[in-house]
């Protein structure tokens, strides 16, 4: 190949020992797949990370290359069956964005989404401690709006569940638990039926018998998060069993008592495991062994900055779920 046409190469050619090794990822993928129930659905928070190249990626790509054009070969990996698509917790997604990703993934890929924060979130600063109460806390019209037919003109035969994340009060206006319950459960009352819904508190106040009971009460999901300020899996679990939901999501973003931007500088380029944590795994191969017992679905999302690599992780659980047993009977599966 010349020099003038490896100018105008629109994608980077794969170089044989990043092909090379993409390849044995996938032959061990293939076996320990082969092993898992059909309604498991493991996958990463997002897809954008140069640093998986050899493990999710034949190539070396930019962070903007692979946000715009990586769902096509991320889909292609035999464990990824899910993907998170965080984008929306900040800004409305483009419609001609979700049909760019609809057309690179599988009719049968369903996404998990996030919520806008303009809905979820009570301060309208609350990382900084904001006083200013958001107006359109928990408005069903804003979230059609800004999410939910978006989705559905361009992106509805891959969507999956929608999270409803609620970030921590801000220091100076904070909501009692029943305060926020009863302003959950008008909120949930007036959701779309055709879209599935998980919740994900960020406030273990929250975490509640009538948390619990509201969730049954609608048919909605608990997100079973494993992050800085929330009690590990299986308390959450003992608090609503994963029996109960009409499906689990399960979100692996930060160790308990760890922060993000700590994590993040320690473990990049997220192309190894850093700090495996087995009591993690366990925790979640015991939830979702509860839920598949019952014939529910189960997402489990894991970020880069749990444990170093996202899908390094969702290989280990992967393969904790297919020998069963063990680590997961310990726990109490």
């Amino acid at each position: 190949m010349s020099s003038q046409m490896s100018l105008f190469e629109s994608e980077p050619e794969p170089t044989s020992a990043i092909r090379q090794a993409l390849d044995r990822a996938h032959a061990e993928s293939r076996t320990i797949a082969s092993g898992l129930p059909p309604n498991l659905y493991f996958g990463t928070s997002s897809w954008s990370f140069p640093g998986w190249a050899g493990i999710v990626y034949g190539a070396e790509r930019t962070t903007s290359q692979l946000a715009r054009d990586g769902l096509r070969e991320y889909a292609q990996h035999p464990l990824l069956r899910t993907v998170g698509i965080d984008r929306s917790y900040y800004a409305p997604i483009p419609i001609d964005d979700l049909r760019a990703y609809a057309s690179q993934l599988p009719p049968d890929f369903p996404c998990c989404i996030k919520a806008p924060a303009g809905v979820t979130a009570f301060s309208l600063s609350p990382r900084m401690g904001g006083d200013d109460v958001n107006p359109d806390f928990l408005s069903v019209d804003r979230l059609v709006d800004d999410l939910l037919a978006p989705l559905s003109v361009a992106f509805r035969r891959n969507t999956g569940a929608i999270i409803l994340e609620f970030p921590p009060f801000g220091r100076a206006r904070r909501l009692t638990p029943n305060a926020f319950h009863d302003q959950l459960e008008r909120f949930l009352e007036r959701l779309p039926r055709e879209f599935e819904y998980a919740i994900e508190l960020r406030d273990r106040m929250l975490l509640t018998p009538r948390y619990r009971a509201m969730l049954r009460a609608h048919g909605i999901a608990h997100t079973y998060n494993y992050w800085s300020a929330m009690p590990m899996l299986a308390e959450q679990a003992a608090v609503v069993p994963p029996e109960e939901p009409p499906f689990s999501v399960i979100r692996l973003l930060l160790k308990p008592g760890t922060w993000y931007e700590d994590q993040r500088e320690a473990f990049r380029p997220f192309n190894r495991l850093v700090a495996p944590d087995q009591t993690m795994r366990a925790e979640v191969a015991a939830i979702a062994w509860r839920a598949l017992k019952r014939q529910k679905r189960v997402f489990i999302l894991v970020n880069n900055k749990a444990e170093g690599s996202s899908p390094l992780t969702v290989a280990a659980l992967a393969q904790l779920m297919r020998e069963g047993g063990g680590l997961v009977r310990q726990v109490g599966g």
